[in-house]
C-alpha cells in the first residue's frame, strides 16, 4: 500500500504516531520525545482514551490514536456476536472521541468514520480488527494529501530566503511544509516558541525541522515579540485544533497573543486546517482546562513556591480579524468566507467519506 507519510520526519511516521497490531495499540510518547523514545502499549480501547486525555500524543497524534483505538476495540469484542460487536464499536467510538472535550468535534469524524469499516468487515467474514486499520491507514493517506496541497498553498505565502514563525506543532502541516519548501528550493529559517507548559514546540516542531534538515531556533514564549521585531519574521502560522465557520481560531494556547503582535507588527498569520462544520460559531467551543499544578513546574521541576497557584487553559481563541488567511487543501480562504468551502463540496480535513469502504 503506498503511504502517504513518506519523506517525512521519524515521529509523522504512522507507526511512531499510534499503531495496532497484535491486540495492543502502541502510542509514541510525546510527553518526552525527543529526549527519549519511548511508547505507551493500550491493551484496551479505554487505555488509548486514557492516553489521549493525558497528552501521550497531541496535535494531530490523536486522530490517528483514536482510529488505531477503534481497531483495538474490535480485537476486544471480536468474539462477541455481530450485533454487539457494532454496540461495542459504537460505545468504543463515544468514549474515544470524548477523550479531550475542544476536539470532540472533529474526533468523531474518525471514530464514526470506522463503523462502516466494520461493518462491512463483519459482512465478509473479514477480520475487523485489521479492517478497520486498513481504514485508518487509508484515511491518514486522504489526510495527509489533502495537508500536502495546504501546504503547497502555504509556502507559496513565504519568501525564498525567509523567517517563519510557529506556534506549538502543527504536527502533518509542520512535516508538508517543510518537504514542499525543500522541493522548491526556499530556504527558510525557522523560530519556533516553546509552547509550555508541554514543551512542543520545543521538544516536537524543532525536532522534526532539524531531522529535515531546516535552520531551527527555539525561543521562550515572551520572545514573540521582540523576534519579530528584530529577526525580520515574514510570516506567523499555525495549525488550529478548530477553526469555527464564524473565523474564529481555537489553537493552542498563546496563539491569541503572538497574533496580536502579528498584526501589530505587520506581519500576516495564515493559520492552516478545514474549517469545521461542528462549529458554525464560536460560542460552541468549551476550552479545555487542564490540572493548574502543571504550570508550576518545567519537565518535572517545580518552579514555584508551594502555595502559588496555577491557571491552565489548554487553549485560546483568536478572532478573524487577527487571521490573515485560513489555508485550506482548496485555497487560501477569507475567515469572513468559510463556508464557501463545504459549499464547493469538501468534506474536511478529519472527514474520510470519499473513501471506499
Amino acid at each position: 500500500m503506498e503511504r502517504a507519510d513518506q519523506g517525512l520526519a521519524f515521529m509523522l511516521q504512522y507507526e511512531n504516531v499510534a499503531w495496532y497490531e497484535s491486540g495492543e495499540v502502541r502510542i509514541l510518547d510525546r510527553r518526552i520525545y525527543p529526549g527519549k523514545v519511548e511508547f505507551v502499549v493500550c491493551k484496551t480501547y479505554k487505555e488509548v482514551a486514557q492516553a489521549i486525555t493525558d497528552m501521550v500524543t497531541q496535535s494531530a497524534g490523536p486522530y490517528t490514536a483514536a482510529a488505531m483505538g477503534m481497531a483495538l476495540a474490535a480485537y476486544e469484542c471480536r468474539d462477541m456476536s455481530a450485533q454487539r460487536q457494532m454496540e461495542y464499536l459504537e460505545e468504543a467510538s463515544y468514549t474515544i472521541s470524548h477523550a479531550r472535550p475542544t476536539t470532540v468535534s472533529r474526533m468523531k469524524l474518525v471514530t464514526e468514520g470506522c463503523l462502516p469499516a466494520a461493518k462491512l468487515a463483519l459482512e465478509r467474514g473479514e477480520d475487523v480488527a485489521n479492517a478497520i486499520r486498513n481504514y485508518a491507514v487509508e484515511a491518514n493517506n486522504l489526510r495527509y494529501s489533502k495537508i500536502e496541497r495546504m501546504a503547497e498553498y502555504l509556502v507559496d505565502l513565504f519568501p525564498n530566503q525567509g523567517c517563519v514563525m510557529t506556534q506549538c506543532f502543527g504536527e502533518t502541516i509542520v512535516g508538508q511544509m517543510l518537504k514542499v519548501a525543500k522541493q522548491r528550493g526556499k530556504q527558510i529559517r525557522l523560530f519556533c516558541p516553546e509552547t509550555r507548559p508541554y514543551f512542543q514546540g520545543a521538544r516536537l516542531t524543532a525536532t522534526v525541522g532539524h531531522d529535515m534538515g531546516f535552520d531551527v531556533t527555539v525561543i521562550t514564549d515572551n520572545m514573540p515579540a521582540t523576534v519579530m521585531q528584530n529577526e525580520q519574521i515574514d510570516v506567523f502560522t499555525s495549525a488550529a485544533d478548530a477553526i469555527c465557520l464564524d473565523g474564529y481560531v481555537v489553537n493552542k494556547v498563546g496563539t491569541f497573543q503572538i497574533a496580536i503582535v502579528a498584526k501589530y507588527m505587520g506581519i500576516p498569520y495564515f493559520v492552516t486546517g478545514a474549517p469545521d462544520k461542528g462549529h458554525p460559531t464560536v460560542d460552541t467551543i468549551q476550552i479545555e482546562m487542564r490540572d493548574p499544578d502543571f504550570v508550576l513546574q518545567a519537565m518535572g521541576v517545580r518552579t514555584a513556591a508551594q502555595g502559588v497557584k496555577g491557571y491552565y487553559p489548554s487553549f485560546d481563541i483568536t478572532p478573524p480579524h487577527l487571521v490573515s488567511g485560513v489555508v485550506t487543501d482548496m485555497g487560501v480562504l477569507s475567515p469572513y468566507d468559510l463556508t464557501r468551502y463545504f459549499s464547493a463540496g469538501n468534506a474536511g480535513e478529519y472527514s474520510a467519506k470519499d473513501l471506499c469502504v
